[in-house]
């Protein structure tokens, strides 16, 4: 099959004809595309200075090429994942990406989203406008009426009748609660572009429908995200760091290397804010932050504590607790985990179980094992546990998270927890290797209030955010809940000596 419009080549030869069948030749390559589209170096155009993309742009499309000629005919999927800082020239590449795909293979379809539709109406797709009134074959140069594509406020698409719903790329922005647009993305055998601009903030879900599109079978697929790397967890990061990373090819981009940046600001920045602040690490150096900007817990803090080994003299002398957070809902799980001192442990990971009776004879069980002192349960969902507990003759403690806090710098019980635990991380705690803990560790953000007290991001509101229910780590939180004294230990030796000898008493 001939990857340009071919049939209507043979029904109507006209120049948009001729046009095709020379643009078929860049199919897999789009940088010849784009060094062949635009009038680099002219004089008197709006490229004369320039002549050719930034080297950052080149080695994207020159690296998408290569992918797509080593690819079988049964299809390929590309995953390219670029975390940058400001005014590189992100929304240019996706404006040729968008370019060269429909222009290069018969009825491509795609989306092109990004984290705010003012971003795609005011900046992405602009800048595809611009992109497009600038390449040498739109209509207007061609002497027709309309050339091969027509762009509107919301698409590109077909010129020709037939192929206007079949052959497009829409503009489209997300809403978790309608991903028909994302989920309904096929076009078995022929060719989708997927773009996220700005995908930082894009919420896990949206990425989690969009991969719907990747199962059409002999399917070329070409998935590229963008962004500048502010936050610390989702699925943007873990393009780069994450359980996904195999899958992607990514690369960080410092603005200091890129043509088009304002080296006088960045300067000016550096000298501000220092190169090793998480402001100039996302801004210029395009690195994701040691803590984002309402992030609870660093993520230096906790790659600390990430498989860090302790003696046992170091947190045996502790007193045990067993703590619980049962399931939240139907995709949660309940976790059971041991901190004595410094050194945690997870015991147990348990799928959302609503029998009572069954999880209570597990935790007394892992009581009795670990000649735990005190049991700590999340109330939310552990009163049944707790009650279902004294009928084995266990007094384990509720924990409310929305109760008060001690702490008068907290707005609430749970507020307190993730304190009394993050100081303990940067104490010298320990975690194991396990990388459901570490997001969940890093994932809470804070809620701005007027008051100025810690209030640390609903489960809610993380699952609306794309996150899952940070169930590991409120397990470890919920073992601060309150103060533990050691099962036989002794009382402590008092600050001053025992003696018969009264120094009022009289001679």
């Amino acid at each position: 099959m001939l990857k340009t419009s071919a049939s209507p080549e043979v029904r109507n030869p006209n120049p948009c004809a001729e046009l095709a069948a020379e643009l078929a030749k860049y199919v897999s390559d789009p940088y010849g595309w784009v060094l062949y589209a635009f009038p680099w170096g002219e004089p008197g155009s709006e490229l004369a200075c320039y002549s050719g993309p930034d080297k950052w742009q080149e080695d994207i499309l020159k690296g998408i090429g290569r992918r797509l000629s080593r690819a079988s005919q049964d299809g390929a999927i590309i995953r390219e994942a670029t975390a940058s800082g400001h005014g590189i020239g992100k929304s240019t590449l996706v404006a040729w990406l968008i370019l060269w795909a429909v222009s290069t293979f018969e009825d491509t379809r795609g989306v092109v989203t990004a984290n705010t539709e003012k971003q795609l109406v005011t900046k992405t797709w602009p800048e595809l406008a611009k992109w497009f009134r600038l390449c040498w074959f739109t209509g207007a140069v061609l002497g027709t009426r309309s050339g091969l594509f027509e762009v509107t406020a919301r698409a590109i698409y077909s010129s020709y009748p037939e192929h206007q719903k079949t052959w497009r790329i829409d503009q489209v922005p997300w809403n978790e609660r309608n991903t028909e647009a994302f989920a309904g993305l096929h076009n078995k055998g022929r060719r989708i572009l997927l773009v996220f601009d700005e995908a930082s903030a894009i919420p896990d879900r949206i990425w989690e429908v969009s991969e719907g599109a990747l199962t059409d079978e002999g399917t070329e697929i070409i998935w590229c995200v963008f962004g500048n790397p502010t936050r610390n967890s989702g699925r943007f990061k873990d393009c780069f760091t994450g359980p996904h990373a195999a899958r992607w090819i990514s690369r960080q981009v410092d603005s200091r290397t890129c043509a088009l940046t304002n080296k006088g600001q960045i300067k000016q920045w550096a000298d501000d804010y220092g190169e090793d602040s998480d402001f100039f690490k996302v801004r210029v150096r395009g690195v994701f932050p040691s803590m984002s900007a309402r992030q609870f817990i660093s993520v230096a803090d906790v790659d600390a504590a990430f498989g860090r080994h302790l003696r046992i003299d170091q947190f045996d002398f502790a007193p045990k607790i067993l703590s619980v957070d049962p399931a939240w809902e139907g995709d949660d799980e309940l976790v059971i985990g041991l901190r004595q001192g410094l050194a945690f442990s997870i015991l147990r990971t348990i799928p959302k179980n609503d029998n009572d009776i069954e999880i209570a004879n597990i935790i007394a069980w892992l009581e009795d094992e670990g000649k735990a002192d005190a049991v700590f349960i999340d109330a939310g969902y552990g009163t049944g546990i707790v009650s279902a507990g004294r009928t084995l003759g266990r007094t384990w403690q509720l924990v409310w998270f929305a109760g008060a806090s001690v702490d008068p710098g907290c707005a609430n019980k749970r507020a307190e927890m993730w304190k009394l635990m993050r100081d303990w991380l940067k104490a010298g705690g320990a975690i194991p290797e396990d990388s459901v803990l570490y997001n969940d560790l890093i994932g809470p953000e804070t809620v701005a209030r007027v008051d100025g007290k810690i209030q640390i991001e609903p489960k809610d509101a993380m699952k609306k955010r794309g996150l899952k229910s940070p169930n590991r780590a409120d397990c470890l939180a919920i073992s601060f809940a309150y103060p533990v004294s050691a099962r036989g230990s002794k009382p402590p030796r008092p600050a001053f000596a025992l003696t018969d000898y009264d120094p009022l008493e009289r001679d």
